[in-house]
């Protein structure tokens, strides 16, 4: 072979490697190795280049992007907690949450929970995926992370199904609003005012200070007696012998009072009514009266309700039935004297 063709020979080795032959990957996916052999032809040079270069790159790519991708949901969730907490969208409208604060405060606190809790699931999310995509770019193998991770979700989903049972419980009890701090509940064995609801567990105390830490998901169902408006609902029995028009005229006299007093003003939200005869009892005819109240005002309402009823009544005359026993007393008949008896006392 001549020097000619010898020379020839390299610089078609140098312009065209041999895939055999390079130091990178055999499918052209190491773009920084291919670049740096083609330039130098340095087999060592372009190793380490993909090592110093390629590679923190890649990893530098994807962390920028998982970032960016992260700020982008959380701006969007942001958005839509925003747009939750708009008075706007509720609905039942501004001028009912003009009315009831307490009401406009839940659904702002009930928005920030789920957008915090989105947050967290998104953050989640992206980390387990960039991170193992990083991973692949050191070199590590991902397969048995994966399966793994499969495992691990298996086992979790047998072992914590109570746990995962009560944070989805949660989540949906504070997407649809069933109850909030500050409510009063009955949950079936507990009855009480909320006082921390959490995704797993919700504390109430009740009536008589006993706090109660009850798991979302052990709520099968659960009964809101403040949420939006209430409403008093009073029995009151009168005796048989009274005029049924006019206890009837006396009680929305006492009710139309209550709405107009100073004091319960904005407590009692819509004009008292008078259902009429409720129910004839064994002694008693019992009237209905219906108060529409706000939120947790319907117990105080009723205490003063009572108490006003009682004192009108006692000025009306109108009596307040209550257990009586009616006793017949019933004398027996002196028996007949025997026949001998008579005969003695007239002296035979």
């Amino acid at each position: 072979m001549s020097i000619t063709s010898a020379s020839a020979t390299l610089v078609g080795l140098l312009a065209d490697p041999d895939p055999a032959l390079s130091p990178c990957a055999p499918d052209g996916g190491e773009k920084i190795c291919d670049f740096f052999y083609e330039r130098t032809g340095n087999v060592s040079l372009a190793r380490w280049s993909d090592t110093l270069i390629g590679r923190p790159l890649a990893i530098l790519g994807l962390l920028i992007l998982a970032v960016a991708l992260r700020w982008v949901l959380r701006k969007a969730i942001d958005r839509v907690v925003k747009r939750a907490e708009d008075p706007a969208t509720s609905k039942l409208g501004m001028a009912a949450e003009r009315a009831n604060p307490m009401q406009a405060a839940r659904r702002a606190q009930r928005a920030e929970t789920m957008g915090s809790l989105f947050k967290s699931i998104v953050t989640g999310i992206v980390v387990a995926i960039f991170g193992t995509m990083m991973l692949s770019e050191i070199g590590v193998d991902i397969a048995p992370i994966i399966a793994s991770a499969g495992i691990i979700g298996i086992a979790l989903g047998f072992g914590a199904q109570s746990l995962v049972k009560d944070f989805l419980s949660g989540v949906f009890m504070i997407l649809e609003d069933q109850y909030g701090v500050g409510d009063i509940i009955d949950v079936g064995e507990a009855i009480g005012t909320v006082e921390a609801v959490s995704l797993r567990v919700t504390r109430l105390r009740d009536i008589n200070g006993t706090v109660w830490y009850v798991p979302n998901g052990e709520i099968m169902r659960v009964g809101n007696q403040s949420q939006n408006w209430s409403r008093t609902v009073l029995d009151v029995g009168v005796g048989y012998h009274e005029d049924i028009v006019n206890v009837r005229r006396v009680l929305e006299e006492i009710a139309h009072a209550m709405w107009e007093d100073e004091e319960f003003t904005g407590q009692v939200i819509e004009e008292p009514s008078v259902w009429g005869v409720q129910e004839l009892a064994a002694d008693a005819v019992t009237m209905r009266v219906v108060l529409k109240t706000t939120p947790g005002s319907q117990w105080a309402i009723a205490r003063e309700m009572r108490q006003r009823i009682k004192t009108r009544f006692d000025h009306e005359g109108i009596e307040i039935p209550f257990a009586q026993r009616v006793v017949w007393h019933r004398e027996e008949p002196k028996a007949a004297a025997p026949a001998g008896d008579e005969k003695g006392e007239r002296g035979e």
